[in-house]
């Protein structure tokens, strides 16, 4: 498959019929099987090919994993390689990589953590450095745009750029802008990570990671290291990826469209019911000035903005309370992107944050519903009930 010029968008078709195959089936069985029994015809180094006669274990390929991968290349406009979950995807990325220095700054406290387990592994140490630091030969740019937990996006044009001056590589951690949000190989990305479990699944009910590179000769690399690592997505999650896949289209664009910040009302006056005084910051692409670089998030974004982003309150006591008192969103927001709202008191995840901070992912309920729930929540909360 050819991904020269592609049309950045993400297509319903690619979607439902992009993993189309041998075989009649309209939905795909779920694969159970260990190993499969080895044709004299097949091919052993079939490297997730969908003929099944190429699968000889699954630990290397098998329909229903290499059907979601077919898929996820389509989509994304790359080359994609699944995993068993979000950080087994990133330490998969670091092995990959072997850089010398990681340049990363703020972002999901997991990646900071498996960064951490894959530098304990390694005979010579692996600095890091922050993300305006001077990058040197060898340096991997960890970017994650948009971040965790604020919603707002980060230049990677701007990263790109200064990491390939250098000869390093730039990884973007894509999980919060999704296509049809975001493509960020459009920007100079590298290769493309995404945390399957949240918006491309969408139903909070499986564990995947996704690295997305830009050549053939790169996922087969992958391939084989995940072959040895061990750490490929499962049958059934494989399988409930390609379901959620089917209606992706449809449930980024709603949970995206449905949000665009909440007004900052001062205290002592009202706003749409929204007390005074109880919010005192929001976070999300949508609110970033267009800054000196002349980076615009919109234009990055070109797709909507991102269904995730933050709440800075006035005491801790409203930031404690308010996940609780709301009824349309469950709590807690460890993981996002399902088709329910979650809210979470993000110093709950990352005990370095802002214990005022409270993170808000956007399912895909009635707009209107959402916004009367949190408008008397808020009420509720400022009036001590």
């Amino acid at each position: 498959m050819s991904f020269q010029s592609p049309t950045y968008q993400l297509s319903g078709t690619h979607l439902v019929h992009g993993d189309r195959g041998p075989g009649t089936e309209v939905a795909p069985s779920v694969s159970v099987t260990s190993p499969f029994r080895i044709v004299s015809h097949g091919d052993p180094k079939g490297h997730g090919a969908m003929d099944p006669e190429k699968h000889i274990y699954s630990r290397y390929s098998q329909d229903v994993t290499s059907r979601v991968e077919q898929i996820l290349s389509k989509v994304n406009h790359g080359y994609a390689v699944t995993y068993a979950s979000g950080l087994a995807a990133v330490f998969s990325a670091l092995v990959h990589f072997k850089p010398k220095r990681i340049a990363i700054s703020r972002g999901y406290t997991g990646c900071h953590g498996a960064i951490s387990t894959y530098t304990k592994g390694r005979f010579a140490d692996t600095p890091i450095v922050g993300l305006d630091d001077e990058f040197q030969e060898g340096d991997l740019c960890w970017l994650e745009s948009p971040l965790h937990p604020t919603g707002e996006s980060r230049n990677i044009q701007y990263y790109a750029d200064k990491i390939h001056a250098v000869g390093g590589k730039l990884l973007v951690d894509s999980t919060l802008g999704p296509p049809p949000l975001q493509y960020p190989f459009k920007w100079g990305a590298d290769c493309v990570l995404h945390s399957g479990i949240k918006y491309f699944a969408g139903h909070s009910d499986l564990f995947c990671g996704i690295l997305i590179v830009r050549t053939e000769d790169e996922r087969k690399q992958l391939w084989h290291d995940r072959a040895h690592m061990g750490n490929i997505m499962g049958s059934m999650d494989s399988w409930l990826l390609i379901r959620s896949l089917r209606t992706m289209h449809l449930r980024v664009s709603r949970q995206s469209g449905k949000w665009h910040g909440t007004p900052i009302v001062p205290e002592g006056q009202e706003y749409d019911g929204i007390p005074g005084g109880v919010i005192t910051k929001v976070w999300h692409s949508s609110l970033q000035e267009t800054d000196g670089d002349g980076f615009n998030p919109s234009v990055q974004m070109e797709g909507g903005f991102n269904a995730y982003f933050s709440l800075l309150l006035s005491k801790e006591e409203y930031a404690e309370k308010l996940p609780h008192s709301l009824e349309h969103f469950h709590v807690p927001a460890t993981s996002l992107g399902g088709v329910e709202s979650l809210a979470q008191q993000y110093i709950r995840v990352d005990p370095k944050e802002n214990p005022l901070l409270v993170s808000l992912s956007i399912g895909v309920e009635e707009v209107e519903d959402l916004k009367n729930d949190l408008r008397r929540a808020l009420v509720e909360i400022s009036k001590g009930v």
